[in-house]
């Protein structure tokens, strides 16, 4: 409505009820050039062209991409909005907060809720306070004769005795569970009660004891949040929560809210979305177009506003060939992210065509689209096809709903075909990648990026015990790299030596929507469980599946008792080990690891695997798909080569190599014929729509503003519109500024943002303590997301933040007036007392990483006003904006080296009253050196924003 293109508004011929934008007829020849992803950008345009957010300009720029990519900005409004906990609770505080400035300011407070359809998945507050099997964990009462495993259908067991459980003498008993827990058949239970087979007894347990302890857990620990999401579930229109242990926000987004086409009253238009989680990408591989943006800017758009972005190049990935037998999704999301990033897709969007698309499968699609944020595209389309038509078929679209679907995107020319005669779209540019030539790797030991294979994973970890401490070093003397410490555990001795394992995890994230790579887990993990393998106890394990799904076709199959066995037991659903909630290694494998020095390892099936992410100790991290995790757990080392080594000994005294208990692709197939089937989507759906018990009583307030308890460490009003003013002020110059940081290259959100457990010796500990509380009760940053005196104590507090001024690893910086020493935060609180500015320098793509908001918000509140860098990542940039701090450049070929800046001085910055994109500034220095840098602000818009002191208050602003 309101559209200058509705002569453009159609009747589907199949569907006469059901209306839409013919985009295609409206476009013309240009239009069938177009990318799929462009096309999508162009309905969009043309279906809320208003003209004062979108106007025609915008549409015809967006038709005329060819020519005009790279020069002009364009808005996009994506049909809905999806936010995940860690970064949702600070938006909906913001919201309660901007109700609160908007009635203070005497404007009406009710009017302050999402314009854009919002979904809240409540994931990352799980944390792993209990793993291992339950079944190990308890003592036998005496309970029943072993049986053999031959009834664990589909898959057909040997009638061996099964070796005991790692460490421990018995299994939980009889698993008199009752009738409750019991299924007549494989996919009859509720998803909820899915029954997990005990493999002594060939009893269905109703749910692990650790997924019920795990659950009490986060609901008793983040209570106060999780009723402070309820209530924005009862006072904010156009918004829904998705409770805990439902899954993580990535895979709901992928199996429950994706639509594919929106129907709204029989008015047809393209599924799109952003969201506050980096794996919002994951959805293009549904053919939805979607990608990350930080809390500031999907706070924007759940008002109403549009993303304006730069109209991107599109680089076109060609994919041909056969993927290798032994090759999983993360092989080929590994070797494909390596591609491109040798082809520079920073800020682009990449596309996927050509023979070998079709012979993936959605689920390896999604993986593939999931990693783009780690190699810097903003996102991964896969077009819908009739490969995706098939899946939709699986999750429970039915006939009619499918029919409308495909008849709609036919008509819109956004189906691809499979058809080699079809024409393929121009791109940018085309980067192909022969899946043929793809074989397993891992990626680490410290960025995602370095691939290893897993056939040189011996000798590469060797060179990085020999190369100096940098991005892959670990600089070990060499009389030093043999070392050996024996460590008493359980009562056993063991030996830990460089490349030891002590974190395995499997969690959620880009792998466990892929059927074929977590079958593969277990299958091979059933494998060495017949074969007499076992993993050492003191070794850290864990499955978080990202749904109840996983755990289902998991069940189903009846591998998931095997992975229990190897210590793979379901701790819970959401994202734990990514993001360093982590329970704590055994004291003595700690006391070990730090006493001899050791370069522990953590390997892990998810995407991120900085140092020191894990856990602190722990100093080498690879990523590698699930069946690869548990090979290295049983394996016990990463400094194995799997063709020439044994994982360990079986029965008998034999020898068994990977080889030998690796899943081949015809026993995935099928399992996965028989597991992965439309019931599973269909049972997880009426899941999360039913929520769980803890939820449904969990009480809430219901007033239109939301009672702030002042004692609370949980919630708190943050001070973002303090003071808020009906009309913005013209930009302030920075005077006499001193440098808080002074960064070098590669400085990653998790650097700045504050992510997992609370440090004991931290300034948020500190903060914490005087609040009266325990280190037990400190929960994790995620969790305390909605306190901004937490979140700023916590910025730039991580243990592996290299301060030039410092000159090695330590969350400390040096307050010039006094020449002190100090933590970051009591650092910058001493320059706001003094009234004295503070700006970062950095080296090239600051910010890289996850897209956190408070990365962007932290700097603002310790009074950073300005970053100075050589390069940026875009979506932190953005997001620097969005808060209220300028991104200055240097200009091409300087840096603080080349103009002998040291950072001890002081930086004047001035702005002058008119701003436009990329214009120079110039700064002077207390030593009277002065120099120019380049204002990355792309587009008006940003100006805009930046000139209210952030989008926030821009926002708040359209309210008065």
């Amino acid at each position: 409505p309101g559209s200058p293109y509705q002569p453009a508004i159609e009747a589907l011929e199949s569907h006469p009820e059901k209306k839409f934008y013919n985009v295609s007829k409206l476009g013309g020849a240009k239009y069938d050039t177009l990318p799929y992803s462009i096309r999508v950008l162009f309905e969009s345009s043309v279906r809320n062209c208003d003209g004062f957010l979108v106007k025609e300009t915008d549409a015809m720029n967006i038709l005329d991409w060819k020519t005009k990519q790279n020069h002009v900005e364009v808005p996009f409004c994506p049909a809905r909005v999806v936010l995940q906990d860690f970064t949702g609770i600070p938006a909906m505080v913001d919201f309660a907060a901007m109700r609160e400035a908007v009635r203070n300011a005497g404007g009406d407070p009710v009017k302050v809720n999402p314009a854009c359809p919002t979904d809240l998945t409540v994931d990352h507050s799980l944390q792993i306070d209990f793993s291992k099997c339950a079944i190990q964990n308890a003592p036998n009462p005496g309970g029943g004769e072993q049986k053999p495993l031959a009834k664990l259908s589909p898959l057909k067991a040997q009638p061996r005795k099964l070796p005991l459980c790692r460490g421990h003498s018995g299994c939980r008993g009889s698993c008199s569970a009752g009738e409750s827990g019991r299924s007549s058949g494989p996919f009859s239970a509720q998803i909820e009660n899915t029954p997990i087979l005990c493999p002594f007894h060939l009893q269905p347990v109703p749910e692990p004891e650790t997924v019920l302890k795990n659950q009490e857990m986060e609901f008793g620990r983040n209570r106060e949040r999780l009723q402070f999401f309820k209530w924005s579930s009862k006072v904010f229109e156009n918004i829904s929560i998705i409770p805990p242990e439902t899954g993580t926000a990535h895979q709901v987004n992928l199996e429950y809210l994706s639509r594919v086409v929106f129907d709204v009253k029989d008015f047809l238009h393209p599924d799109s979305v952003v969201g506050t989680d980096s794996h919002t990408t994951m959805v293009n591989g549904l053919g939805i177009l979607g990608w990350g943006v930080g809390g500031i800017e999907t706070e924007a758009v759940m008002l109403g506003m549009p993303v304006t972005l730069t109209l991107p190049e599109v680089v076109g990935c060609e994919l041909t060939g056969t993927v290798s037998p032994f090759a999983t999704s993360i092989d080929i999301v590994l070797s494909i992210t390596k591609h491109l990033r040798q082809a520079d897709v920073a800020g682009k969007f990449v596309e996927f065509f050509g023979s070998g698309v079709s012979q993936l499968s959605v689920a390896d699609r999604t993986t593939i689209a999931n990693m783009c944020p780690e190699y810097g595209a903003i996102l991964s389309f896969f077009p819908v096809d009739n490969v995706t038509l098939k899946h939709l078929k699986h999750a429970g679209f039915d006939k009619a709903k499918l029919e409308v679907t495909e008849a709609y995107l036919k008509a819109v020319k956004l189906f691809r075909n499979d058809e080699s005669s079809s024409r393929e779209p121009e791109y940018s540019q085309v980067v192909q990648v022969s899946l043929s030539s793809i074989i397993p790797y891992v990626s680490g030991p410290k960025r995602s990026q370095d691939r290893v294979a897993v056939n040189n994973m011996k000798s590469d970890f060797q060179a990085c015990l020999n190369e100096k401490s940098g991005v892959k070093g670990f600089q070990i003397a060499a009389e030093k790299q043999n070392d050996i410490v024996p460590v008493q555990y359980e009562g056993n001795e063991y030996k830990l030596s460089h490349g030891c394992v002590v974190i395995a995890a499997v969690i959620s994230c880009t792998n466990n929507c892929n059927p074929s790579v977590m079958l593969a887990a277990g299958l091979l993990a059933k494998k060495a469980v017949e074969a007499g393998l076992m993993v050492k106890p003191y070794i850290r394990t864990s499955l978080s599946p990202g749904s109840g799904m996983v755990t289902h076709y998991l069940s189903s199959s009846g591998v998931l008792p095997y992975l229990s066995k190897l210590g793979f037991e379901v701790i819970g659903y959401g994202c734990s080990t990514c993001v360093g909630n982590t329970a704590p290694l055994p004291e003595a494998i700690r006391n070990a690891i730090k006493q001899g020095d050791i370069i522990a390892c953590g390997v892990l099936s998810g995407t991120k695997n900085f140092e020191g992410r894990l856990c602190d100790c722990v100093r080498a991290n690879y990523l590698a798909s699930p069946p690869l995790v548990v090979a290295y757990a049983i394996a016990g080392t990463v400094r194995i080569d799997f063709d020439t080594e044994p994982l360990g000994t079986g029965f008998n005294g034999k020898s068994i190599y990977l080889r030998d208990i690796w899943p081949t692709r015809q026993e995935l197939h099928t399992v996965e014929e028989e597991c992965v089937i439309s019931s599973m989507f269909k049972e997880l759906k009426e899941k999360m729509e039913k929520g769980n018990k803890r939820w449904n009583l969990l009480e809430a307030p219901e007033s239109t503003l939301f009672p702030w308890d002042l004692k609370s460490t949980y919630i708190r009003c943050p001070s973002f519109f303090d003071k808020l003013a009906k009309e913005p002020v013209s930009p302030q110059a920075v005077e006499n500024a001193h440098v808080l940081l002074y960064l070098g290259d590669s400085v990653t959100t998790d650097h700045i943002s504050p992510a997992g457990s609370i440090a004991r010796s931290s300034a948020a500990a500190k903060y914490l303590t005087s609040k009266g509380l325990t280190p037990r009760e400190f929960n994790s940053y995620g969790a305390r997301r909605g306190n901004d005196a937490v979140m700023t104590r916590g910025t730039f507090a991580n243990i592996k933040l290299l301060n030039k001024f410092i000159g090695k690893p330590a969350p400390k910086t040096i307050h010039f007036p006094s020449g002190q020493t100090l933590d970051v935060f009591e650092a910058a609180e001493l320059y706001q007392k003094e009234g004295i500015p503070v700006i970062i320098l950095a080296g090239k793509k600051y910010g890289l990483g996850s897209s956190r908001d408070w990365a962007a918000k932290g700097p603002f509140l310790l009074g950073v006003k300005a970053v100075l860098a050589e390069s940026y990542e875009k979506v932190h940039r953005s997001q620097l904006i969005g808060i209220g701090i300028a991104p200055l450049q240097f200009r091409p070929g300087e840096n603080p080296s080349t103009l002998g800046l040291t950072g001890r001085e002081q930086f004047s910055i001035l702005f002058p009253p008119e701003l436009s994109p990329r214009m120079t500034l110039d700064i002077k220095t207390s030593t009277g050196k002065v120099f120019s840098v380049i204002a990355l602000f792309e587009n008006n818009m940003e100006i805009t924003l930046y000139k209210n002191g952030g989008s926030l208050k821009f926002v708040a602003r359209r309210f008065l």
